[in-house]
């Protein structure tokens, strides 16, 4: 818990410091400027990019690994209250069965098991025997992870 008696959150920023760590940095005010019709963007807006950098939600995915089993409604708050926005709860949890994934593959190398609310509002995971065994290496090189264990 921090000072404020609060919960850490569900997020932490990437080293973006270190060696070798590339988050597509720049390119997005590049393309805009010098354009030969002036947008209100150009004129009025600012250099700083749509694109959000330098968040890793893998303390957010087992967070909701952790929850499996539970009731949706007090996960969804607890996440939420949590978060700095709500769409990362959505990469590995769909609401409806139709639209659930056995696997989601997170990062380059890391993968999470898929996970919906069943009709009861209970978080189930979408295939519950999946083993590490069933998964391939994509190359050799990588350090592969699923769940946050390394496979």
């Amino acid at each position: 818990m921090n000072r404020s008696n609060q919960k850490e959150p569900l997020y932490r920023k990437v080293n973006t410091r270190a060696r070798n760590v590339h988050h597509n940095f720049g390119g997005d005010f590049k393309y805009s400027r010098n354009k030969k019709q002036e947008t209100l963007e150009q004129t009025k807006g600012t250099m700083y990019g749509t694109k959000e950098r330098g968040l890793d939600y893998t303390p957010l995915f087992r967070f909701l690994l952790s929850r499996v089993g539970s009731d949706w409604n007090e996960i969804f708050s607890e996440a939420k209250s949590r978060l700095d926005k709500i769409e990362p709860i959505f990469i590995l949890v769909s609401l409806k069965e139709i639209e659930k994934e056995d696997i989601i593959r997170v990062g380059e190398s890391t993968y999470f098991s898929g996970m919906y609310v069943d009709d009861d509002g209970i978080l189930q995971l979408a295939k519950p025997t999946l083993k590490t065994t069933e998964l391939k290496h994509y190359c050799e090189c990588c350090t592969h992870t699923f769940n946050g264990k390394v496979y």
